[in-house]
């Protein structure tokens, strides 16, 4: 029987092991100092394409996100704004009423009246206030103002309605209200019923039922759009908390794919650089026998 034994196998087999062993080390390295396991697309493929993928969904994630905290910011706002102008027209409303007494002095009447004025004032400049975002909270399609006052008292309102803000999946909403949908009815806008009142009231004659219709109307109109804006509101706080759920859940798959384990990765290192050094040692050890004394 005779045995044929290849010195040049032996040590390319031996070298093709160390310098296999030598990369996983070089490898697991880099992973335990960068916490990554997934360093090229080579590692995982289909795990790249995957982390391709959630990149992509985060990048989107962030901008919805971004535009959801300007529609909170300018909803609040626009909440607050109306609260505001609600205590205002209810002032109004117990003016007008004390108005219609018929008991009142001259001077009673002009007191009530020279309120009223400030009052359409200070609802005017609710009206006219600029949001987070520098543009009218309750303009129109442009940046020209919310209401303007006009001869008479009468009101004029901005065009349009402003771009809804998109939040994610294909939603958006609506963060502010022309106007016009809050301060003018049927019978007519707060400017032209104020003026109307006051009129009366500085002439001594009678308030116009219209004009105190119209203003009963307009409180409910800016009643109802509260309502409106608080329901967006809450829309849009459940959107961003859907999205901060998406979010984590985006990192727990992104580091179930790309993270390596710390305690994993250092002892499977440390198991490659004990077989490493006895492969070396074994190979030192028969490489440096002569013809392996084999045939001793």
């Amino acid at each position: 029987m005779s045995v044929n034994l290849s010195t040049s196998l032996f040590y390319g087999r031996s070298t093709s092991a160390m310098q296999t062993l030598s990369a996983r080390i070089d490898t697991l390295n880099t992973q335990v100092s960068t916490g990554k396991k997934l360093l090229t697309p080579s590692d995982d493929s289909i795990g790249y394409q995957r982390l391709q993928g959630i990149t992509r969904a985060n990048a989107d994630g962030v901008q919805d996100a971004a535009n959801v905290t300007i529609a909170q910011s300018v909803l609040q706002q626009a909440g607050t704004a109306l609260t505001q102008i609600t205590d205002q027209l209810q002032r109004a409303s117990e003016l007008v009423i004390q108005g219609k007494t018929g008991t009142n002095s001259v001077d009673a009447q002009n007191a009530i009246a020279t309120e009223l004025e400030g009052i359409l004032a200070s609802v005017v400049a609710l009206a006219n206030a600029k949001d987070a975002r520098g543009g009218p909270l309750f303009g129109g399609r442009d940046d020209a103002a919310a209401v303007t006052p006009g001869a008479g008292g009468q009101l004029g309102f901005a065009e349009g309605k402003a771009s809804a803000i998109p939040i994610g999946d294909g939603q958006s909403v609506e963060v502010t209200v022309n106007a016009r949908e809050f301060l003018d009815s049927p019978s007519g806008d707060l400017g032209s019923a104020l003026a109307g009142i006051i009129a009366a009231l500085r002439a001594g004659e009678a308030i116009p039922e219209a004009a105190s219709d119209a203003l009963d109307a307009i409180g409910e109109q800016v009643t109802a759009t509260q309502a409106t804006v608080g329901a967006r509101e809450l829309r849009v706080d459940i959107q961003a908390a859907q999205i901060k759920t998406a979010s984590s859940d985006r990192e727990i798959a992104r580091s179930g794919i790309e993270d390596a384990d710390a305690t994993e990765t250092i002892i499977e290192l440390q198991k490659t650089m004990t077989i490493l050094q006895a492969t070396q040692a074994s190979f030192s050890k028969l490489s440096s026998l002569s013809l392996f004394d084999y045939l001793r």
